[in-house]
């Protein structure tokens, strides 16, 4: 046993040394510098910088943006990828065909991407020709409050495919058994959805859940590329003032606001675990 542990070490020990080089190791930097004045022979300042951070209206609208479109995305995201899955489990027409679908958003550039949905959401863009003839106005998409929902498609668009992967691999490890068990006992669709479907696909909306929560914190490249670095009040995005603190050298700033859009990710997920853990307790 100790051998195949030594041995598994062995293995182990390039990845680690690659996240303690490129993760570990600069985000305990980042840590260090938020609490300095500066990253060249700065003083220790405590939670000065953290403090002047929270006093920011920039900070604060970042926040509150990312914050909301998490509340509202992730959801929707899955919502959607599990009515997706549900329907691709079934014996349907071009059913391999639309999973390969789903997944090529996963390997398209997203540059590549953006400019089609600049060319679908553009002021002279095929969406708005299109609501002309029909009589309504013209929508600047990227420039007032629908900004928002333009952002929320890109990110279903780009993440769907593989919250569906995950849901259909956990659909097709359900006894079929099960299901015919409760159609014998007279359970409707909609019981057999809550009683079996639901109850065997809980470790994987758990992982769905915190993969979505994650990739909403990361819409930064999508948001950048379609609106720039200052864009529409509605999707300043806690990226978009790092990315700014970053260009104007801001260096507790930064790291300040990192520290704490990783605490805020932590916290959400260590209370996801603690639900999870009670649901299993519930349902044991």
């Amino acid at each position: 046993m100790r051998g195949d542990g030594a041995a598994a070490w062995l293995f182990l020990a390039p990845s680690a040394a690659g996240f303690a080089v490129f993760y570990l190791i600069p985000f305990g930097m980042s840590l260090m510098y938020s609490f300095m004045s500066g990253t060249s022979g700065g003083s220790f300042v405590g939670l000065a910088n953290y403090r002047e951070l929270l006093s920011s209206d920039s900070f604060r609208k970042a926040a509150a943006n990312t914050f909301y479109f998490s509340a509202l995305g992730v959801p929707l995201m899955l919502v959607l990828s599990l009515g997706l899955a549900l329907l691709l489990n079934r014996q349907i027409y071009l059913r391999k065909w639309l999973r390969t679908s789903y997944v090529l958003p996963l390997v398209v550039p997203v540059a590549s991407v953006i400019i089609i949905w600049q060319v679908v959401f553009d002021w002279n863009g095929v969406l708005n020709y299109a609501l002309s003839h029909f009589g309504i106005q013209r929508v600047d998409w990227m420039k007032t409050p629908a900004a928002r929902y333009v952002v929320i498609v890109v990110y279903l668009w780009k993440n769907v495919g593989y919250n569906v992967i995950l849901f259909l691999a956990g659909l097709q490890q359900i006894p079929q058994d099960y299901y015919e068990t409760a159609r014998v006992e007279g359970a409707g669709p909609f019981r057999r959805f809550l009683g079996i479907t639901l109850v065997y696909l809980t470790t994987t909306t758990f992982f769905v859940v915190i993969i979505s929560i994650i990739n909403s914190f990361k819409v930064f490249r999508e948001t950048y590329l379609l609106a720039g670095d200052y864009p529409h009040d509605s999707i300043y995005m806690l990226q978009h003032y790092m990315n700014n603190m970053f260009v104007s050298l801001n260096i507790q700033k930064l790291t300040a606001a990192a520290v704490l859009m990783v605490a805020a990710i932590l916290a959400i997920v260590l209370v996801l675990f603690g639900l999870e853990r009670r649901y299993r307790k519930f349902m044991e």
